[in-house]
Protein backbone atom coordinates (compact mmCIF):
# COMPACT_ATOMS: atom_id res chain seq x y z
CA UNK A 1 0.00 0.00 0.00
CA UNK A 2 1.06 3.62 -0.50
CA UNK A 3 1.55 4.93 3.01
CA UNK A 4 2.66 8.33 4.27
CA UNK A 5 4.35 8.63 7.66
CA UNK A 6 4.79 11.91 9.53
CA UNK A 7 6.73 12.08 12.79
CA UNK A 8 9.92 10.01 12.94
CA UNK A 9 10.75 10.24 16.63
CA UNK A 10 11.56 7.60 19.25
CA UNK A 11 8.39 5.70 18.37
CA UNK A 12 7.72 6.81 14.79
CA UNK A 13 11.08 5.90 13.27
CA UNK A 14 11.01 2.19 14.19
CA UNK A 15 7.33 2.00 13.24
CA UNK A 16 8.11 3.42 9.80
CA UNK A 17 10.95 0.92 9.41
CA UNK A 18 8.54 -1.93 10.14
CA UNK A 19 6.22 -0.72 7.39
CA UNK A 20 9.12 -0.78 4.93
CA UNK A 21 10.02 -4.31 6.11
CA UNK A 22 6.40 -5.36 5.46
CA UNK A 23 6.76 -4.28 1.83
CA UNK A 24 4.73 -1.07 1.87
CA UNK A 25 5.64 1.96 -0.27
CA UNK A 26 6.44 4.81 2.13
CA UNK A 27 6.62 8.62 1.83
CA UNK A 28 7.94 10.32 4.97
CA UNK A 29 8.28 13.75 6.54
CA UNK A 30 9.81 14.96 9.78
CA UNK A 31 10.82 18.40 11.01
CA UNK A 32 14.45 17.31 11.48
CA UNK A 33 16.11 15.79 8.43
CA UNK A 34 18.28 13.02 9.92
CA UNK A 35 15.52 10.40 10.38
CA UNK A 36 14.15 11.24 6.93
CA UNK A 37 17.56 10.51 5.41
CA UNK A 38 17.68 7.26 7.38
CA UNK A 39 14.32 6.21 5.92
CA UNK A 40 15.32 7.27 2.39
CA UNK A 41 18.33 4.97 2.67
CA UNK A 42 15.86 2.13 3.34
CA UNK A 43 13.78 2.93 0.25
CA UNK A 44 11.28 5.54 1.45
CA UNK A 45 10.62 8.79 -0.41
CA UNK A 46 11.58 11.88 1.55
CA UNK A 47 9.09 14.75 1.36
CA UNK A 48 9.35 18.47 2.09
CA UNK A 49 5.94 18.89 3.77
CA UNK A 50 2.99 17.06 5.27
CA UNK A 51 0.97 18.16 2.25
CA UNK A 52 3.36 16.38 -0.10
CA UNK A 53 3.19 13.20 1.98
CA UNK A 54 -0.61 13.21 1.80
CA UNK A 55 -0.62 13.81 -1.96
CA UNK A 56 1.40 10.62 -2.50
CA UNK A 57 -0.51 8.36 -0.11
CA UNK A 58 -3.65 6.26 0.26
CA UNK A 59 -3.10 6.08 4.03
CA UNK A 60 -1.35 8.77 6.08
CA UNK A 61 0.00 7.94 9.55
CA UNK A 62 0.88 10.67 12.06
CA UNK A 63 2.92 9.99 15.20
CA UNK A 64 3.36 13.28 17.05
CA UNK A 65 3.82 14.50 20.64
CA UNK A 66 0.61 16.40 21.51
CA UNK A 67 -2.74 17.77 20.35
CA UNK A 68 -1.40 21.12 19.01
CA UNK A 69 1.21 19.26 16.95
CA UNK A 70 -1.40 17.05 15.30
CA UNK A 71 -3.70 19.99 14.62
CA UNK A 72 -0.87 21.94 13.00
CA UNK A 73 0.44 19.04 10.90
CA UNK A 74 -3.03 18.00 9.72
CA UNK A 75 -4.97 21.25 9.47
CA UNK A 76 -2.25 23.92 9.33
CA UNK A 77 -0.48 25.53 6.33
CA UNK A 78 0.98 22.90 3.98
CA UNK A 79 -0.72 20.35 6.19
CA UNK A 80 -2.08 16.90 5.47
CA UNK A 81 -5.56 18.19 4.67
CA UNK A 82 -4.23 20.26 1.75
CA UNK A 83 -2.82 17.16 0.04
CA UNK A 84 -5.62 14.66 0.68
CA UNK A 85 -7.38 13.00 -2.23
CA UNK A 86 -10.96 11.68 -1.77
CA UNK A 87 -10.84 8.21 -0.24
CA UNK A 88 -7.57 8.73 1.66
CA UNK A 89 -7.48 7.57 5.30
CA UNK A 90 -5.63 9.42 8.05
CA UNK A 91 -4.47 7.19 10.92
CA UNK A 92 -3.38 9.34 13.85
CA UNK A 93 -1.31 7.17 16.20
CA UNK A 94 -0.40 10.04 18.53
CA UNK A 95 -1.78 10.32 22.05
CA UNK A 96 -3.92 13.45 22.06
CA UNK A 97 -7.16 14.83 23.46
CA UNK A 98 -10.21 12.78 22.40
CA UNK A 99 -12.06 16.05 21.84
CA UNK A 100 -9.37 17.32 19.47
CA UNK A 101 -9.24 13.97 17.68
CA UNK A 102 -12.99 14.06 17.03
CA UNK A 103 -12.77 17.65 15.73
CA UNK A 104 -9.99 16.70 13.29
CA UNK A 105 -11.97 13.67 12.10
CA UNK A 106 -14.94 15.89 11.27
CA UNK A 107 -12.71 18.19 9.19
CA UNK A 108 -11.17 15.21 7.38
CA UNK A 109 -14.61 13.84 6.51
CA UNK A 110 -15.48 17.14 4.81
CA UNK A 111 -12.83 16.21 2.22
CA UNK A 112 -14.50 12.84 1.53
CA UNK A 113 -11.74 11.16 3.50
CA UNK A 114 -11.70 9.04 6.66
CA UNK A 115 -9.81 9.10 9.95
CA UNK A 116 -8.92 6.61 12.66
CA UNK A 117 -7.47 7.52 16.04
CA UNK A 118 -5.10 4.65 16.82
CA UNK A 119 -2.75 5.44 19.72
CA UNK A 120 -0.33 2.78 20.87
CA UNK A 121 1.12 1.26 24.02
CA UNK A 122 4.36 -0.67 24.34
CA UNK A 123 7.07 1.96 24.29
CA UNK A 124 10.11 2.07 22.05
CA UNK A 125 10.75 -1.67 22.43
CA UNK A 126 7.23 -2.47 21.21
CA UNK A 127 7.71 -0.08 18.30
CA UNK A 128 11.00 -1.72 17.32
CA UNK A 129 9.67 -5.27 17.72
CA UNK A 130 6.33 -4.56 16.00
CA UNK A 131 4.47 -5.76 19.11
CA UNK A 132 2.57 -2.62 20.06
CA UNK A 133 -0.93 -2.68 21.50
CA UNK A 134 -3.11 -0.50 19.29
CA UNK A 135 -6.50 0.85 20.34
CA UNK A 136 -8.53 2.13 17.40
CA UNK A 137 -11.43 4.56 17.23
CA UNK A 138 -13.42 5.28 14.07
CA UNK A 139 -15.73 3.52 11.63
CA UNK A 140 -15.50 -0.27 11.77
CA UNK A 141 -15.25 -0.63 7.98
CA UNK A 142 -12.38 1.87 7.85
CA UNK A 143 -10.62 -0.02 10.66
CA UNK A 144 -10.94 -3.26 8.68
CA UNK A 145 -9.36 -1.64 5.60
CA UNK A 146 -6.48 -0.34 7.69
CA UNK A 147 -5.96 -3.59 9.62
CA UNK A 148 -3.23 -5.01 7.32
CA UNK A 149 -1.18 -1.87 7.97
CA UNK A 150 -1.75 -1.97 11.72
CA UNK A 151 -0.71 -5.63 11.81
CA UNK A 152 2.73 -4.55 10.57
CA UNK A 153 3.06 -2.43 13.70
CA UNK A 154 1.31 -4.22 16.53
CA UNK A 155 0.33 -7.52 18.09
CA UNK A 156 -2.84 -6.63 20.01
CA UNK A 157 -5.12 -4.50 17.82
CA UNK A 158 -8.65 -3.72 19.01
CA UNK A 159 -11.40 -1.58 17.51
CA UNK A 160 -12.75 0.11 20.65
CA UNK A 161 -15.47 2.40 19.28
CA UNK A 162 -16.20 5.56 17.30
CA UNK A 163 -13.97 8.61 16.78
CA UNK A 164 -12.12 9.51 19.99
CA UNK A 165 -12.61 6.11 21.62
CA UNK A 166 -9.05 5.06 20.80
CA UNK A 167 -7.68 8.15 22.52
CA UNK A 168 -9.93 7.59 25.52
CA UNK A 169 -8.73 4.01 25.96
CA UNK A 170 -5.11 5.18 25.63
CA UNK A 171 -5.62 7.70 28.42
CA UNK A 172 -7.07 4.92 30.60
CA UNK A 173 -3.92 2.92 29.83
CA UNK A 174 -1.72 5.85 30.80
CA UNK A 175 -3.53 6.35 34.10
CA UNK A 176 -2.90 2.70 34.99
CA UNK A 177 0.75 2.85 33.87
CA UNK A 178 1.56 6.10 35.67
CA UNK A 179 0.10 5.00 39.00
CA UNK A 180 1.99 1.71 38.63
CA UNK A 181 5.25 3.59 38.00
CA UNK A 182 4.68 5.73 41.11
CA UNK A 183 3.98 2.68 43.27
CA UNK A 184 7.09 0.88 41.95
CA UNK A 185 9.33 3.88 42.64
CA UNK A 186 7.91 4.35 46.13
CA UNK A 187 8.49 0.69 46.97
CA UNK A 188 12.06 0.87 45.65
CA UNK A 189 12.73 4.12 47.51
CA UNK A 190 11.44 2.61 50.76
CA UNK A 191 13.58 -0.47 50.25
CA UNK A 192 16.73 1.54 49.53
CA UNK A 193 16.21 3.87 52.49
CA UNK A 194 15.79 0.83 54.75
CA UNK A 195 19.15 -0.54 53.64
CA UNK A 196 17.71 -3.70 52.08
CA UNK A 197 18.91 -5.06 48.72
CA UNK A 198 16.55 -3.56 46.09
CA UNK A 199 17.40 -6.19 43.48
CA UNK A 200 16.35 -8.99 45.81
CA UNK A 201 13.15 -7.14 46.70
CA UNK A 202 12.30 -6.80 42.99
CA UNK A 203 13.03 -10.51 42.48
CA UNK A 204 10.53 -11.48 45.17
CA UNK A 205 7.84 -8.95 44.19
CA UNK A 206 8.10 -10.05 40.54
CA UNK A 207 7.04 -13.55 41.55
CA UNK A 208 4.02 -12.42 43.53
CA UNK A 209 0.81 -10.43 43.18
CA UNK A 210 2.74 -7.17 42.80
CA UNK A 211 4.33 -8.31 39.54
CA UNK A 212 3.69 -6.15 36.46
CA UNK A 213 5.06 -5.32 33.02
CA UNK A 214 6.06 -1.94 34.43
CA UNK A 215 8.32 -3.58 37.02
CA UNK A 216 9.77 -6.16 34.64
CA UNK A 217 10.63 -3.53 32.01
CA UNK A 218 11.60 -0.49 34.13
CA UNK A 219 13.03 -1.81 37.41
CA UNK A 220 16.10 -3.37 35.68
CA UNK A 221 16.83 -0.02 34.03
CA UNK A 222 16.67 1.72 37.41
CA UNK A 223 19.01 -0.85 38.93
CA UNK A 224 21.46 -0.32 36.04
CA UNK A 225 21.22 3.47 36.27
CA UNK A 226 19.80 3.61 32.73
CA UNK A 227 17.52 6.64 32.49
CA UNK A 228 17.41 6.91 28.68
CA UNK A 229 13.87 7.18 27.29
CA UNK A 230 11.86 4.37 25.84
CA UNK A 231 9.04 6.81 26.62
CA UNK A 232 9.83 10.30 27.87
CA UNK A 233 8.73 11.31 31.34
CA UNK A 234 7.37 14.63 30.05
CA UNK A 235 5.12 12.79 27.60
CA UNK A 236 3.75 10.59 30.38
CA UNK A 237 3.02 13.79 32.28
CA UNK A 238 1.28 15.23 29.22
CA UNK A 239 -0.91 12.12 29.03
CA UNK A 240 -1.89 12.49 32.68
CA UNK A 241 -2.88 16.08 31.98
CA UNK A 242 -5.10 14.92 29.12
CA UNK A 243 -6.67 12.24 31.33
CA UNK A 244 -7.44 14.79 34.04
CA UNK A 245 -8.93 17.16 31.46
CA UNK A 246 -11.20 14.37 30.22
CA UNK A 247 -12.17 13.48 33.79
CA UNK A 248 -12.94 17.14 34.52
CA UNK A 249 -15.29 17.30 31.52
CA UNK A 250 -17.08 14.23 32.89
CA UNK A 251 -17.10 15.51 36.51
CA UNK A 252 -15.28 12.32 37.50
CA UNK A 253 -12.80 12.37 40.39
CA UNK A 254 -9.47 10.67 39.63
CA UNK A 255 -7.76 11.06 42.98
CA UNK A 256 -4.74 8.80 42.44
CA UNK A 257 -4.21 10.19 38.93
CA UNK A 258 -4.08 13.71 40.33
CA UNK A 259 -1.47 12.60 42.86
CA UNK A 260 0.59 10.86 40.16
CA UNK A 261 0.42 14.03 38.07
CA UNK A 262 1.96 16.01 40.92
CA UNK A 263 4.67 13.41 41.53
CA UNK A 264 5.65 13.54 37.86
CA UNK A 265 5.62 17.34 38.13
CA UNK A 266 8.27 17.06 40.86
CA UNK A 267 10.40 14.98 38.49
CA UNK A 268 9.96 17.58 35.73
CA UNK A 269 11.10 20.29 38.15
CA UNK A 270 14.30 18.27 38.66
CA UNK A 271 15.02 18.50 34.88
CA UNK A 272 14.12 14.85 34.28
CA UNK A 273 11.44 15.48 31.66
CA UNK A 274 13.51 14.26 28.71
CA UNK A 275 14.56 11.09 30.54
CA UNK A 276 12.56 7.86 30.55
CA UNK A 277 9.63 7.41 32.92
CA UNK A 278 11.89 5.27 35.13
CA UNK A 279 13.70 8.51 36.04
CA UNK A 280 10.85 9.17 38.44
CA UNK A 281 12.92 7.10 40.89
CA UNK A 282 15.61 9.81 40.71
CA UNK A 283 13.05 12.32 41.97
CA UNK A 284 12.39 10.12 45.00
CA UNK A 285 16.13 9.89 45.65
CA UNK A 286 16.45 13.67 45.46
CA UNK A 287 13.49 14.13 47.82
CA UNK A 288 14.75 11.50 50.29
Amino acid sequence: MRIGFIGLGIMGLPMAKNLIKAGHSLAVYNRSRRPVDEMVALGAKGCSSSKEVASLSDFVITMLPDSPDVKDVVLGPSGVIEGLKPGTTLIDMSTISPKVSIAIALEIEKRSCEMLDAPVSGGQKGAVDGTLSIMVGGKKEVYERALPILKSLGRVIVHVGDHGAGETVKLCNQVICAINIVSMCEGMALCKKSGVDIEKMIQVVSGGLGASNIISSLAPKILQGDMEPGFKLKLQQKDLRLALELAESLKLPLVATGLAHQVFRIAESKDLGDKGTQALFKAYELMG
